[in-house]
């Protein structure tokens, strides 16, 4: 079995919503409205998911600011953060739980090479086994750091609340209903994933316009 598609370029995405403008009209009116989508692809490896880690519950400016300590201390790979111990980890600014996230992550010693050529619910199981990487953080990994065009990040607030906006739902979707919709954009949900956070993000930006 392969991967299925992976989206390295902004004719990938182009491409993903020229197919879903098709698909459903609704779709065709929001990206007139957002104009053209963002690629988004980000790095893999050990260093992104640690910096999710990092992310988790704070600030952007606590975030950053984090992560420049990790990085002023050379604590960013597996191997160095291996060496070191939950405490240390706290010295550079995570709380006690992160630090154990940090330290599980490094220890896990995932072969993220390997993940570019493993199935996409695959990747999600190894993701999630480790704590601190929940099913949202391994498909934003997924669909972010491996460029797969077929992952729908079904718990995302955003993406549930831009869908009940573009498709007049009644309530914002839950989780299981999201990921149900989700289906019907095979095998472009990361696009309409890309479409939904853009609307989203639109919508709100018109909300303080009178």
């Amino acid at each position: 079995m392969t991967v299925g598609r992976i989206i390295e370029t902004d004719a990938c995405v182009a491409e993903g919503a020229d197919w879903l403008a098709a698909h459903d009209p609704r779709f065709a009116e929001a990206l007139d409205l957002v104009g053209p989508l963002p690629l988004r692809r980000k790095p893999d490896g050990f260093s992104q998911l640690l910096n999710a880690i990092v992310g988790q519950q704070v600030s952007v400016a606590s975030a950053n600011a984090i992560w420049a300590k990790l990085e002023a201390a050379e604590m960013y790979t597996d191997a160095a953060i291996r060496q070191v111990d939950e405490e240390h980890m706290r010295s550079l600014g995570l709380s006690r739980q992160k630090a154990r996230y940090a330290c599980a992550l490094a220890n896990a010693q995932i072969d993220y090479d390997a993940l570019r050529d493993t199935q996409t619910d695959e990747v999600i199981v190894i993701l999630t086994e480790v704590p601190g990487i929940g099913t949202w953080t391994a498909e934003i990994y997924a669909m972010f750091s491996l460029g797969r065009a077929d992952i729908f990040a079904s718990g995302d607030l955003a993406l549930q609340e831009g869908a009940r906006m573009l498709f007049d739902l009644d309530a914002r979707p839950t989780e299981k209903q999201m990921r149900a919709m989700a289906q019907d954009w095979s095998p472009w949900q990361s696009v309409a994933a890309r479409i939904l956070w853009a609307y989203y993000a639109y919508m709100k930006s018109r909300e303080g316009i009178r």
